[in-house]
């Protein structure tokens, strides 16, 4: 069993995209949550199924929604880095804060 653990930031992303969207539609929050969830779940199950977009990170597309699962796999631990809007500048996620690492 692979361990998914969330870099703070991709949390805190997921959280404002949920929140975004409920602001838009309420039932598009559970909709969009409960699509990101189906979508951790099939990279912890096939983690190389992802797209390659570096030496180590991987990308999974959500369904029904412009959002991204950006990740790195090991054998027995899977690091979320972020929950990319794909109409957002493209490399953003590689440094959000100065002097801080995902």
């Amino acid at each position: 069993m692979v361990v998914v653990a969330w870099h703070r930031l991709a949390a805190l992303e997921l959280h404002e995209a949920a929140g975004f969207l409920a602001s838009k539609r309420s039932r598009l929050r559970d909709v969009f949550l409960s699509e990101a969830e189906r979508c951790v779940a099939a990279i912890a199950e096939h983690p190389e199924a992802g797209q390659l977009i570096g030496s180590i990170v991987r990308r999974r597309m959500l369904r029904r929604f412009p959002y991204a699962i950006l990740y790195c796999a090991g054998d027995s631990e899977m690091r979320i880095l972020a929950v990319m809007h794909l109409r957002r500048r493209p490399s953003y996620w590689l440094d959000p804060e100065p002097n801080a690492s995902r």
